[in-house]
């Protein structure tokens, strides 16, 4: 049983992994991704595997892994809070160095590997943001990788296509705070064309989990 806090939101947010946990206690509005195979609980509903909620003042219950996102919503100007993260975070082509990243306004915390599942936040800050359609992880060479992001800040649409081109859209999924997408991959980690795609600017936390055998990048 634990409770780890992730650095790499501060000081713009909080986020905690819960893990083997019979109940758990949310007391100010929080942002809270289930990480495990089975449904949690809170009161009458459940939140499935690789869903998400906005929860306040309720138990969580029959935890094995879940993450807690604290002060999504408490920032009294979201134009500020963006200006702040652009100054301290460094672009996702400067630490990535992929080339559908170029000048492209799209802004990456530190990540954070805890065993097999690594933790990023993102800041998309252009409209349209232009990130690129893409299907590859190439970190990942072992079948299996799975990938899900959670909105945090403004809102987004995750984008899948039949080929490398947007006229081949076939599903478009709206992001709001507090939203994670429907899962992408297949049993082998094979994914569609996919890109996120900013309505308003926004923020959201990647979570990247990587099956056995496989190893985070150094």
């Amino acid at each position: 049983m634990s409770v780890k806090h992730l650095e790499i939101g501060e000081p713009f947010f909080g986020l905690r992994l819960v893990t083997d946990e019979a109940s758990f206690e949310i007391g100010n509005r929080a942002i809270v991704l289930n990480l495990g195979n089975a449904p949690i609980a809170v009161e009458a509903q459940k939140i499935g595997a690789l869903q998400s909620a906005i929860l306040e003042g309720c138990s969580v219950v029959g935890i094995d892994k879940m993450v807690v996102i604290d002060r999504f919503d408490t920032h009294d100007d979201d134009a500020e809070l963006l200006t702040g993260i652009r100054e301290q975070w460094p672009s996702a082509f400067e630490v990535r160095r992929e080339e559908r990243l170029r000048g492209v306004e799209h802004y990456m915390s530190p990540k954070i590997w805890v065993g097999q599942v690594g933790f990023t936040i993102y800041h998309s800050a252009s409209i349209p943001l232009n990130v690129g359609l893409h299907k590859e992880h190439p970190f990942c060479p072992v079948p299996g990788f799975r990938e899900v992001h959670t909105q945090i800040v403004g809102f987004g649409k995750m984008q899948q296509c039949r080929e490398k081109d947007l006229s081949t859209l076939y599903l478009e999924e709206v992001m709001a705070p507090g939203h994670t997408h429907r899962p992408m991959f297949d049993e082998n980690g094979n994914y569609p064309w996919h890109q996120f795609e900013t309505i308003t600017p926004s923020v959201f936390m990647a979570v990247e989990m990587l099956p056995d055998g496989a190893q985070p990048p150094a």
